[in-house]
């Protein structure tokens, strides 16, 4: 834990999926339906803080979520980025994308292109979707 830390203080978004190492919430994003983040557990800067294996364990969480939320989204692109410049605790965007979305082709963070349009993901379905392909990881 570390103090004024975010992401050590709050869950970061409605937990979908969760083991000691990390987890998957759910952002509540109006304009991003889907938007994930998996989180470290503990506070930790940068993936070269963790050893080898714990760095593929992450991945494989953050893979899974990727491929949950394509099976669920069908979105055209999905954007994967850990930026940690504002929380500097280790956690990773799963972002699904689409050619209307607010922002597209440009990363969420750039200026609107245009309205965007609305979506939804169901909460309960992505949930069981990650748990499905989480179920090896967790072992």
């Amino acid at each position: 834990m570390a103090a004024d830390c975010e992401l050590c203080d709050s869950a970061g978004g409605e937990t979908l999926w969760q083991d000691q190492l990390c987890r998957v919430v759910l952002v509540e994003d109006r304009d991003y339906a889907g938007f994930c983040r998996v989180i470290l557990n503990r506070h930790v800067s940068e993936m070269t803080d963790l050893d080898a294996a714990t760095r593929q364990r992450l991945m494989r969480v953050v893979f899974a979520a990727e491929q949950a939320l394509r099976d669920l989204m069908h979105p055209a692109k999905i954007n994967l980025a850990s930026l940690g410049n504002r929380v500097a605790h280790l956690h990773w965007h799963v972002i699904p994308r689409f050619a209307d979305d607010k922002h597209f082709p440009d990363s969420i963070w750039s200026g609107a292109r245009r309205p965007g349009a609305a979506r939804r993901v169901d909460p309960a379905a992505l949930k069981r979707a990650l748990h499905k392909l989480l179920q090896a990881v967790a072992k």
